[in-house]
């Protein structure tokens, strides 16, 4: 899953970069459903590359330079107000607003994109949210046209952010958006001339020949090192945006070393013990985990 395939057929990926206050957070990957919502899919296309242009209110139809204005840590976030920038506004690429297209899809995960409406049917713009948990209660209502595959990490930092009634305290700004064309890369991985060549999240950790496939803390070492010298440069923001990985890569590394362990452990039971023990370890370790 390196590269976007190149058949048209295949449905269109864009991109969000994210900026926190100072902090670049890193880049969310969105798949648009074509084959299911084409329309809702066309406007939300068209709004992150901006190749409309100027809208019928005067302004750029571009996800570029908006902001999150609303964040309800596990829930949501929304965003897309490029009118007014704090939930007021909105112009799709058809007008003012748009019909509901259907409600094929679901809230049923996490990581989905769909559209915001004012509490109206057919009622579309260009706000949107992105759920960070499943949300049923949504389906039937919200148009769902997309599903995050990069970037939840980014999604649920978003989501924390410190915020008075729902609106971040800091901007939460869309630095760059676009379409990713076939045959380029995902851009998630940082690439800011140190040996931290990464992705912020280690959830969106592609493996390839140039990473440490076999020595994870050799991987959290290059992380904290690319924060040393920033430190030593006295870039104190890009510093502290290494640490903070270098924690969640170590936390990471620690959790599925964790369940490799269970793992083998159920394995021996399984073998070596009785059916009934190994059973009951399992239902154990299950309710560990919920």
């Amino acid at each position: 899953m390196g590269y976007v395939n190149d058949k048209k057929s295949y449905n269109p990926f864009v991109f969000f970069d994210v900026k926190i206050g100072q902090e670049d957070v890193g880049r969310i990957v969105i798949e648009l459903f074509r084959n299911v919502v084409p329309k809702t899919v066309e406007n939300f296309r068209t709004l992150c590359t901006g190749e409309k242009g100027i809208g019928l209110q005067g302004k750029q139809l571009h996800y570029k330079g908006s902001i999150f204005h609303k964040v309800m840590p596990e829930f949501m976030i929304q965003g897309g107000d490029i009118i007014n920038c704090d939930g007021t506004g909105g112009e799709c690429i058809y007008g003012l607003n748009f019909e509901d297209e259907n409600f094929i899809l679901k809230h049923e995960n996490g990581g989905e994109v769909s559209m915001v409406n004012r509490g109206l049917p057919n009622s579309n713009s260009s706000q949107f949210f992105i759920t960070t948990v499943p949300c049923p209660h949504l389906d039937g209502n919200n148009v769902v046209f997309g599903k995050v595959r990069f970037g939840l990490g980014v999604v649920r930092e978003i989501g924390i952010t410190p915020a008075n009634e729902g609106k971040p305290l800091v901007d939460c700004i869309i630095e760059k958006s676009g379409e990713i064309v076939p045959e380029e890369g995902w851009g998630i991985n940082e690439c800011d001339g140190t040996e931290d060549v990464f992705p912020p999240y280690p959830e969106d950790w592609i493996l390839t020949n140039h990473q440490d496939n076999n020595d994870p803390y050799s991987t959290v070492a290059k992380i904290k090192d690319s924060g040393n010298n920033f430190f030593k440069d006295e870039n104190y923001i890009l510093a502290n945006k290494k640490y903070k990985k270098a924690l969640r890569y170590l936390d990471w590394y620690e959790y599925f070393f964790f369940l490799s362990l269970v793992m083998c452990t159920c394995i021996f039971l399984y073998c070596c013990l009785l059916p009934e023990i190994y059973t009951k370890y399992l239902v154990l370790f299950s309710n560990l985990l919920i």
